[in-house]
């Protein structure tokens, strides 16, 4: 099941996946993905691939 919650200002999708642990995105910030073997390290990684998605959107000026 599909769920969805906010990291920080962002909303976050969580997706189970068969082999265990949760793939989670990012919608609004196009290729914002992440992984984690339980939700809480998927919230983590998740939160910290936002960062990185920021930090280099405004190294690029974007």
């Amino acid at each position: 099941m599909v769920q969805w919650t906010n990291v920080g200002k962002f909303e976050v999708i969580f997706e189970p996946e068969e082999e265990g642990g949760y793939h989670v995105y990012c919608a609004l910030l196009k290729g914002c993905h992440s992984f984690g073997k339980t939700k809480a390290e998927a919230r983590k990684n998740i939160a910290e691939a936002i960062e990185v998605w920021l930090e280099s959107s405004r190294e690029l000026g974007l």
